[in-house]
C-alpha cells in the first residue's frame, strides 16, 4: 500500500494477497496500525500529495490523479478536511515559506507532517457540525 498508494487497495485484494478472510485481513490491521486499511490509504495519499504540492510545480489536478483520487472534487474536499486548508492554500503557504527543513531527511519530515485520522472524516464533519455525540452513542428514547 506504501509503495502503490495511488492504486485501489480494497479489503477483499489486501485479504486475497495476504491468504486470510476480509475480515480477519482488517481486524489484523487495525490491530497492528491502530486505524482501518481505508484510512490508512487515505493518510498515505494526503501525504504524497503534500510533498507534491510543496516540492513541485505541477498542476493540482495532476497531483489528485497521481495520489489516486478519481475526482478533482473529492481529492479538493477530503484534503481540506484532513489538513485545515485546501491544496492551493497549503502549496501557498508552504513555497512562501523559508524552509530550514531542507536537512532534514524526507522520511521525518513525512512522519512529522503525518495527518492524524484516528476518526472518520465523517466523524470530523459532524463534530463540527455541532453534533458531538455520534449517533451509535447516543442514549435510545423509548
Amino acid at each position: 500500500m506504501d509503495a502503490a498508494s495511488h492504486e485501489a487497495w480494497p479489503v477483499r485484494r489486501l485479504a486475497r494477497v495476504s491468504g486470510v478472510s476480509e475480515a480477519h485481513f482488517a481486524r489484523s490491521f487495525k490491530d497492528a496500525f491502530g486505524v482501518p486499511p481505508h484510512r490508512y490509504l487515505l493518510t498515505r495519499r494526503i501525504e504524497r500529495a503534500t510533498t507534491l504540492l510543496r516540492d513541485t510545480d505541477l498542476p493540482i489536478t495532476d497531483i489528485a490523479f497521481q495520489t489516486g483520487w478519481q475526482s478533482l472534487g473529492t481529492f479538493g474536499r477530503t484534503f481540506r478536511d484532513i489538513t485545515g486548508e485546501s491544496p492551493g492554500e497549503l502549496r501557498a503557504r508552504q513555497q512562501a515559506a523559508a524552509h530550514p527543513l531542507d536537512r532534514v531527511p524526507p522520511c521525518y519530515l513525512a512522519a512529522a507532517q503525518r495527518p492524524a485520522l484516528t476518526t472518520a472524516v465523517s466523524e470530523k464533519r459532524r463534530r463540527e457540525a455541532g453534533d458531538s455525540i455520534p449517533a451509535s452513542k447516543r442514549p435510545e428514547v423509548a
